[in-house]
């Protein structure tokens, strides 16, 4: 049965012999990070939305609950409430911030806006260590961002921690294994909080810290030789890290039934096809299809400057090249009696959230979540679909994947089309490609590789400006560069680069690149905007 291609809360599927930490969101921009934060405790996590009914909670079999953040105060119409009965259920929960109120606010605790806010960095005093602040500083940094107030503690509870504002900064009752904590500790701005947050899921909870990378490994090679059978697969090789490392997991877990094929959609970064040949190919040994598309991907995207129609017609496209790659694959195997049933894809957990769920609005849709068409003649095999970039990193470490690979930085499916704000055209696209090329060099050559999530360059290729070039008169076109530090592509800020680093940039690429006389930089943090401008 095909998956269908719109994401949901809970689509990520179950890793056998975990009992999932569930991340219960109610609407916090911090949601994700919480998840990945429980991750770095070796404890598996997922996220589900605030309305799941108690029973449906229950049934996952969770080892703990934590509620997250949010942006509504408890008192508001139409609030997200919780159900008392989850509280009773002999689930260890944790509550953060809005988590925290609605706990207390349903379990007879008094919640008031006392008029006094607290947002940014707190100093927390510890009243009592209890299971949270166990072994921890009696004075702490910790990062508030909360109008409410909890002024008095449930029944049954102690109240742990304050701040010159909040009465009731943290509360406990560890018989019912139930906490809750004002303030945000999966933030790195909280001095403790990872400790806060591991004594809660080692110590309140009981959890075992068993998320391992080498677990991951096994329990992954598990479940695709439980989906597959004795089927065949093809894989859609990008170069990127993403499909690449799903691509080594799958093959470990199949062996030579794996068939990757490589589109090179004339949409790549400058010396990327022959990266990808080179590279992957020598570290894993794979059977590799290298299928040349660029034409059919021009044809398809003339005239077309929407960014969704864009990324749906290159997923449609990808889409066909593979079906056509699979007849041609099992036309050959036909003697063995075979055929081509599984397309494997690098789908991550971000690129699940961000193309749409119950509670969480859709940003963008990705190639290989949303834009996948609806008549789709394989059955997805996604190995990653719950696990973080930085995770993905890992695990190709532990496969053994060249480090130039794991560590390259993320590249959209869409490539190149999705960094030209208007028309794809042949022209634009070396544009765009030789600024991108200047632009990575120099970064490399700078040694910042490592320090910077992603960089790349963007062409406005709708706008000209006027410059002025050996004494004459240019119109050109504008390129912006953008570069961003993040952990996990959820939120990102853009990076603080060297001003002469910046200045060597913009006279290579003016000087390089004869359609461009102008190099701006976007300074936009993600929230609000985007890492990609499409």
């Amino acid at each position: 049965m095909n998956e269908s291609p719109r994401a949901s809360y809970g689509s990520t599927g179950a890793h056998p012999g975990y009992d999932p930490v569930l991340v219960i969101d109610f609407g916090a921009q911090y949601a994700q990070l919480i998840a990945r934060r429980v991750r770095e405790c070796h404890v598996y996590s997922e996220i589900v939305p605030w309305d799941m009914p108690v029973a449906e909670i229950l049934a996952r079999r969770p080892a703990a609950l934590i509620l997250s953040g949010g942006p509504k105060s408890v008192y508001s119409s139409g609030a997200p409430r919780v159900d008392p009965a989850l509280f009773a259920a002999g689930v260890p929960v944790l509550g953060i911030c809005y988590g925290h109120q609605v706990m207390a606010q349903a379990l007879d605790g008094t919640v008031a806006r006392t008029g006094t806010a607290e947002y940014g960095a707190t100093r927390l005093r510890v009243a009592d260590p209890g299971v949270l602040f166990d072994g921890l500083p009696t004075s702490q940094q910790v990062w508030m961002s909360h109008g409410d107030s909890v002024t008095a503690a449930p029944p049954g509870f102690r109240v742990t921690a304050s701040t010159p504002s909040t009465p009731v900064a943290a509360f406990e009752d560890p018989t019912r294994r139930l906490y809750g904590v004002q303030f945000h500790p999966e933030v790195v701005h909280s001095e403790r909080g990872m400790d806060v947050l591991r004594h809660f899921l080692l110590v309140g909870a009981g959890c075992r810290p068993s998320w391992t990378m080498i677990n991951i490994v096994e329990e992954a090679v598990t479940a695709v030789r439980a989906q597959v059978g004795g089927g065949r697969l093809i894989c859609g090789l990008s170069g990127g890290v993403d499909s690449a490392v799903a691509a080594a997991l799958v093959q470990r877990a199949v062996g030579d039934t794996l068939t990757c094929v490589f589109v090179d959609h004339g949409l790549l970064r400058a010396g990327e096809a022959e990266q990808v040949e080179r590279d992957f190919v020598a570290s894993t040994g794979v059977d590799l299809v290298h299928v040349k598309a660029a034409d059919r991907f021009a044809s398809a995207l003339a005239g077309v400057t929407d960014p969704e129609r864009k990324r749906k017609i290159i997923g449609r496209e990808f889409i066909r090249v593979f079906e056509e790659s699979a007849r041609e694959l099992d036309a050959r195997a036909e003697a063995e009696g075979t055929h081509i049933g599984f397309l494997v894809q690098g789908t991550l957990y971000p690129d699940v959230i961000e193309s749409g769920s119950p509670t969480a609005a859709k940003i963008k849709s990705h190639h290989n979540v949303g834009g996948l068409p609806d008549d789709l003649q394989f059955d997805l095999v996604e190995p990653l679909r719950t696990l973080f970039k930085d995770e993905v990193r890992r695990l190709g470490e532990e496969l053994g994947l060249p480090e130039d690979i794991v560590w390259r930085q993320p590249f959209p499916g869409p490539g190149l089309a999705v960094r030209i704000i208007g028309e794809v055209t042949p022209e634009r696209l070396e544009i765009v490609r030789a600024a991108d090329a200047v632009v990575r060099d120099e970064i490399r050559r700078a040694g910042l590789d490592r320090e910077i999530w992603q960089v790349f360059a963007v062409l406005l290729a709708d706008v000209r400006s006027v410059g002025v070039q050996g004494d004459e008169r240019t119109y050109g076109f504008p390129v912006v560069l953008r570069a961003v530090t993040s952990e996990d592509a959820m939120t990102a800020d853009w990076a603080r680069l060297p001003y002469d680093l910046l200045e060597r940039i913009s006279n290579r690429v003016v000087n390089e690149v004869p359609q461009v006389n102008r190099v701006v930089y976007d300074i936009t943090s993600k929230p609000p905007g985007t890492i990609e401008w499409e």
